[in-house]
């Protein structure tokens, strides 16, 4: 059971569940905004969300097998502990699971045409597996749009199907708050894919892969990677002089817990030369990530004052 719950990622689809549980619990239900979805309808929204997530990491460690014999050979799992076989049986149930749940929710809050969604993002992670990851950046913009998708989500299933003309300024209000924190989400995660990339171009090379680092070598990688860092700090900080500036506690937890760590990182990237080095920085990135979604819990005290 824990090599399952290792292949899947299970740290990962922990942190796709508290953001969707955060966004519900700590954005829109505290303020009273129109929401469609019950806690039952909700449960399968999330259940859904990871389940297509765990089966994207499934199919990704698949054709991983590889590159990750060179660049990560303590953490193989396929042909170590769980056979390619099992593991393809687990990517289709997954899948089954996670598209049949979004069949069902997209019928039950009136909206057929949502289904589509779930099929598109299914079908994106085996092709992002199997062939955009080895194409020059394409790889590392589709993962990073369905990243911030998988918060996108939750407003178009909980804002969209109940929207009249009563409550259309409210109802997009916060949808515009949840694009905010997707674009923050996309950014972060695009700029982790570099640090990745660059970790991996070992066993990437050797696995005939065209990323940034192996295209145009690892050193002008890096300086595109230190420039990429400066991205979210003049988005947040622009953010917070926008939305945040009468807000004192906001503003605290946003430079402590956000600027300060992206400025850190940035750094760290300025001079990173080794493996070691570039894991840390991916590490920190997803640290960021974490505390930016975890913000959400501030709207409570941010709107009301």
């Amino acid at each position: 059971m824990l090599n399952i719950l290792n292949l899947i990622r299970w740290r990962n689809l922990l942190m796709i569940a508290l953001v969707q549980i955060l966004i519900k619990y700590a954005l829109f239900e505290p303020f009273g905004v129109t929401i469609t979805l019950n806690g039952f309808g909700f449960s399968l929204l999330v259940l859904s969300t990871i389940c297509i997530a765990a089966a994207g990491n499934i199919i990704n460690d698949i054709y991983d097998v590889e590159t990750d014999k060179v660049n990560k050979p303590n953490m193989v799992i396929i042909g170590k502990t769980i056979s390619e076989k099992t593991a393809n049986y687990l990517f289709i149930i997954f899948n089954f699971l996670g598209v049949g749940i979004g069949y069902y929710l997209s019928h039950m809050v009136g909206k057929s045409g949502f289904f589509a969604l779930f099929v598109v993002i299914s079908a994106l992670l085996y092709v992002y597996a199997s062939y955009l990851k080895q194409i020059l950046l394409v790889g590392n913009i589709v993962i990073s749009l369905l990243v911030a998708l998988s918060i996108l989500i939750v407003g178009l299933f909980e804002l969209l199907p109940v929207i009249t003309p009563e409550n259309q300024e409210t109802q997009l209000t916060f949808f515009k708050i949840l694009l905010d924190y997707a674009v923050f989400a996309f950014i972060i995660n695009l700029v982790r894919e570099l640090a990745k990339d660059i970790e991996d171009i070992d066993g990437d090379y050797k696995a005939g892969m065209n990323t940034l680092p192996i295209a145009i070598g690892r050193e002008r990688a890096t300086k595109i990677l230190f420039t990429l860092t400066l991205l979210p700090i003049l988005a947040v900080v622009y953010y917070m002089l926008t939305y945040l500036y009468k807000q004192q506690l906001a503003l605290v937890y946003f430079l402590v817990f956000i600027i300060a760590p992206l400025i850190y990182t940035s750094i760290k990237s300025f001079n990173a030369e080794t493996k070691k080095e570039f894991h840390h920085i991916s590490s920190m990135l997803k640290l960021v990530m974490l505390f930016g979604m975890l913000s959400l819990v501030l709207y409570k005290y941010i709107l009301i004052t």
